[in-house]
């Protein structure tokens, strides 16, 4: 061993033993990550960077149980989200495998745990929630100012959930998902007679509302969405109705033909969903989209521009779910599994077990 490859395996040592659980040496081209919210065995909160072979890059400990996340585009940086009824964000240089900002919601506001950026990388947009008033909100982040707010823009609703920037680079898609919480009431439900759920078009700009369009059911929350490079977008439901009946789960939007619609599946697999999708991955270089069903241990494929089914696959406790760049799909289970979906959606295979419990989204960094 030269002097070199000595000093990286000490380094290397003394980060792996970090108060911090920094698992990578700083400053290594580590190549794209899968970063999520995960608890260890413990059942501590952490913030995990995985690469595509399924090696741990870095955990990293935090005060809140995240969600959501989302990479700024051009930088090393991504934002990992506090789930509700959650006060924080997380900044995490991922080169670095730290945190770098730790961003608090304020009194009277907590976060639903998702945010989108602009495509220049300034402006992060995130869901928030007055609690007191019930009102959603999208607030304003300006990353080039250590991530100052700068704007509250209402949404007209309660309960705004995932958002995404449509590909115009103007307008935020958000789902709205209706139900209304208290952090002094932890997760419960509070409206559930009175929802009006929506997927909302809001000018980034000035906060219009511009289109406003409601599930078939009011009691089918809107909550999470994926986005083509075309316009169309696929929203996922959880249905907050009686157990024993079954609705659509899946939506699409099409911006080119301004449509809204709902997709049906057959009965058995309709009702094996058990009325709650996860996620939603859309690939970015076919016509593929999927969603998770974590109560029923399933993927569904669909073509979302036909809205024909392309296959479903048993994935026990699936959730978090990405589109990779050059196709394919990867979805993670809560029992520390990692999975490959191929890029015609016809298979599935685990490629990673780590002893982790992941939550119910993936970001995709590099």
């Amino acid at each position: 061993m030269n002097r070199r490859q000595f000093l990286q395996a000490s380094l290397a040592t003394l980060v792996a033993g970090s108060l911090s659980s920094r698992l990578a040496v700083a400053g290594q081209d580590q190549g794209p990550l899968l970063l999520s919210a995960v608890d260890d065995e413990a059942g501590h909160h952490r913030i995990a960077g995985v690469d595509l072979q399924g090696q741990t890059h870095f955990q990293l400990p935090v005060g809140d149980r995240c969600h959501g996340g989302c990479e700024r585009p051009g930088t090393l940086q991504a934002i990992l989200f506090a789930r509700r009824p959650g006060r924080h964000f997380y900044v995490v240089d991922t080169r670095r495998g730290e945190i770098a900002h730790t961003i608090a919601a304020g009194d009277g506001y907590h976060f639903y745990g998702h945010g989108t950026f602009s495509h220049d990388s300034r402006y992060l947009y995130v869901t928030v929630n007055q609690y007191d008033t019930g009102e959603g909100i999208v607030r304003v982040y300006d990353a080039e100012r250590n991530y100052a707010a700068v704007r509250d823009m209402p949404v007209g609703g309660i309960g705004p959930h995932e958002l995404l920037l449509h590909p115009d680079g103007n307008t935020l898609v958000v789902a709205l998902g209706g139900i209304k919480t208290h952090p002094d009431y932890d997760r419960i439900k509070l409206n559930p007679d009175t929802m009006e759920p929506a997927l909302l078009l809001m000018d980034r700009h000035s906060g219009d509302v511009r289109q406003r369009f409601k599930p078939s059911h009011h009691q089918l929350s809107c909550r999470h969405l994926g986005i083509s490079p075309e316009g169309i977008v696929i929203a996922g439901y959880q249905y907050q109705g009686p157990t024993w009946e079954s609705r659509p789960l899946i939506a699409r939007y099409d911006s080119n033909t301004d449509t809204y619609s709902e997709i049906a599946l057959p009965k058995s697999l309709q009702r094996s969903l058990h009325n709650y999708v996860a996620s939603v991955a859309v690939s970015p270089v076919s016509p593929l989209s999927l969603v998770t069903a974590p109560r029923g241990d399933r993927v569904v494929v669909i073509n979302h521009r036909t809205s024909e089914r392309v296959g479903d696959h048993e994935v026990p406790d699936v959730a978090g779910a990405l589109a990779l760049p050059d196709g394919g799909f990867v979805v993670s289970s809560g029992n520390g599994s990692l999975h490959r979906i191929a890029a015609d959606g016809q298979s599935a295979r685990s490629f990673a077990a780590l002893d982790i419990h992941w939550d119910n989204h993936l970001t995709f960094f590099g």
